[in-house]
């Protein structure tokens, strides 16, 4: 393995562009259909907001680096190279930092393509477990987005607890 980890996932939404970046920045929403455990703080450039999902148990820090409305959402926050899915009890910290950018684009007035990327894991065994790990969730939450905006069904609900 050369060079940090990184990924990238997409999905199309039938909802407005501005439907689908609120149902991301705003924690209510990010909670009915993303954050099993809750979301608290509204994503907003320079915020510090706290994600909590039942199969990562535990509020986790996102330092919110940039929202451009519409456009995109740059996170960053604490890698981890373990997960309960590889057996392990709790997370690892792996003492460093993966950024998430988010990227919508508005194909017409009832469709976004959204895009995830995330990347900086190190290449190690635990990072690339690691890096699949958050591939597999972030490409759930797209799923998981487009059923809710589409026809409010929460597919995670029930699904860790």
């Amino acid at each position: 393995m050369n060079g940090p980890l990184k990924f990238r996932v997409s999905a199309h939404i039938s909802k407005p562009v501005g439907e689908v970046f609120e149902a991301v920045v705003d924690p209510a929403t990010l909670s009915r259909y993303f954050t099993t455990g809750g979301a608290k703080g509204r994503l907003e450039t320079g915020a510090t907001v706290y994600w909590d999902f039942h199969d990562f148990p535990g509020a986790f820090p996102v330092e919110v680096v940039e929202v451009v409305p519409d456009r995109r959402i740059v996170l960053r926050w604490e890698a981890n190279e373990g997960s309960p899915a590889d057996g392990d009890a709790v997370t690892t910290p792996a003492g460093y930092k993966t950024t998430v950018t988010m990227e919508f684009e508005s194909l017409d007035d009832a469709r976004t393509l959204v895009t995830i990327a995330e990347e900086g894991w190190h290449p190690t065994e635990g990072g690339l477990r690691a890096s699949y790990g958050n591939c597999q969730g972030w490409m759930q939450m797209l799923c998981a987005m487009k059923a809710w905006l589409e026809y409010r069904i929460n597919l995670r609900e029930g699904m860790f607890s």
